[in-house]
């Protein structure tokens, strides 16, 4: 099942580029990484080479799924028409050391602005904003080591080696959220899409009904040379629209990455609502939904100055602006007067956020992918990191590294329980065994293997 949604698009950028087809915000997918290659046991075997010894190669690593930005990209369509994803599988290891071939990974291209959530937990697993920005949704598992690894002074012929580790398999929801400088709010019919017609080459569907826009409208306002930004158009909110009432829960989210609000009302009251009433409902349903974009700087304009009526709402308007502290501006979108000042005002708003975000100090950048060159490095296992506590009548012996350790080892073969033995002593656990008060003829369980403890 898919939780695809499909709207009618019209996202118009200034200079003539118009991306239309469904605008897809939110799908789900299902990833599957490929298993690492079996390590194999082997041992030379050549004319005049006696006793060669063990050369079973290491297993090839599993393919992993990579999600990476690409800035061509405005929606998640192309990732509706495909719900699961697997990647290849590594090789088994061949004799003579050779090593299994590491299996292909998948990169699926994601537009600017995805977040993607697990599921069905919905733990933010990372925002890729930056082109080109990359992530391991699923990590391809590591391949097992062949019996050459296990070699020593005491254990010139070992006969057991490791088998790979599984590949990650997640259910993710990946959902898009418009990355806009500055953003248009307010109520249905108040001129939101008009306003950002008369800014930016954007050329949305206007009509005088309520919900006349069903997607939201992306436009470049350019003032002077090197003066732009991006101005985003939102379906118009309604009361309790940050629990869902109207089109405004859906669309809410993408205006969490604004960082400036211009917030249009219509001084008219052509609809027979207060424009104050307007103005606080509207705020209010930004501090429920997120409390962050109340505190947002908010350049509020009154629209429809062009008709006679709205000269009689203004003053209470203004006051009642201005008691929050926010700039306050008339113009009318329909005839363009004014359009142009308030573009100016966000753009200059703009400026002193982006100055301020600067001027703080910038948390140490975390890198969440690492190209591969060649066969990844196998990551250290701490195996004496584990608890022993009882569990009815059976010891438990539980511990991140030994978990891992185990799902790597073929328990039916002999050679391989010999060896699990003696690590168990050099992991000291015996005497851990015992100062936890097991004795003589007490089970014990490691994982999947249950035994029963002598001295």
């Amino acid at each position: 099942m898919r939780l695809s949604r499909l709207w009618g698009s019209h996202i118009s950028i200034h200079g003539g580029i118009n991306l239309s087809g469904g605008f897809y915000d939110r799908v789900r997918i299902f990833l599957q990484a490929g298993n690492g290659g079996n390590g194999v046991v082997s041992f030379r075997r050549e004319k005049y080479v006696p006793a060669g010894g063990p050369d079973g190669g290491d297993g090839g690593t599993g393919g992993s799924i990579i999600l990476e930005v690409d800035d061509n990209l405005s929606t998640l369509i192309d990732l509706s028409y495909r719900s699961h994803y697997r990647a290849g599988r590594g090789q088994h290891g061949q004799g003579s050391i050779k090593h299994g071939k590491n299996g292909a990974d998948i990169v699926l291209k994601v537009p600017p602005g995805t977040q993607v959530r697990s599921l069905p937990e919905g733990e933010l697993l990372a925002d890729l904003v930056n082109a080109g920005e990359r992530f391991v949704a699923a990590r391809g598992g590591q391949g097992g080591r062949g019996n050459v690894h296990f070699k020593s002074a005491t254990r010139q012929a070992p006969r057991f080696s490791e088998l790979g580790e599984g590949g990650e398999e997640k259910e993710l929801l990946l959902e898009l959220k418009l990355l806009a400088d500055v953003c248009l709010v307010g109520y249905p019919n108040v001129g939101k899409s008009t306003f950002i017609a008369a800014a930016s080459a954007a050329r949305p569907k206007i009509a005088d009904y309520p919900f006349t826009t069903l997607i939201p409208n992306l436009g470049v306002v350019s003032l002077e040379p090197g003066e732009s930004f991006v101005l985003a158009d939102i379906p118009g909110l309604i009361e309790g629209a940050h629990a869902g009432a109207g089109l405004g829960h859906d669309f809410l989210r993408h205006i969490e990455r604004t960082r400036v609000i211009m917030h249009i009302i219509d001084a008219a009251a052509l609809e027979g609502r207060s424009p104050v009433a307007d103005y606080e409902v509207i705020n209010r349903e930004l501090q429920l939904y997120n409390a962050d974009l109340a505190q947002r700087p908010q350049i509020v304009l009154a629209n429809k100055m062009d008709l006679p009526q709205a000269q009689e709402h203004i003053k209470s308007l203004e006051e009642r602006v201005k008691a929050d502290g926010w700039l306050f501006l008339t113009i009318s979108a329909a005839t363009g007067e004014g359009v142009r000042q308030a573009c100016y005002a966000a753009y200059q708003a703009l400026r002193e956020v982006k100055q301020a975000e600067v001027a703080q100090p910038q948390e140490e950048t975390v890198v969440i992918y690492d190209e591969q060159s060649g066969r990844r490095r196998r990551p250290r296992i701490n195996l004496k990191d584990y608890k022993i506590y009882k569990e009815d009548d059976i010891y438990v012996v539980k511990g991140e590294g030994l978990t891992q350790f185990f799902s790597r080892l073929d328990l039916s073969n002999p050679a391989t329980m010999r060896y699990v033995q003696r690590l168990f002593g050099h992991i000291g656990l015996h005497e851990a065994l015992r100062k936890a008060g097991v004795h003589d003829g007490d089970t014990v369980r490691v994982e999947d293997m249950e035994f029963e403890f002598l001295e």
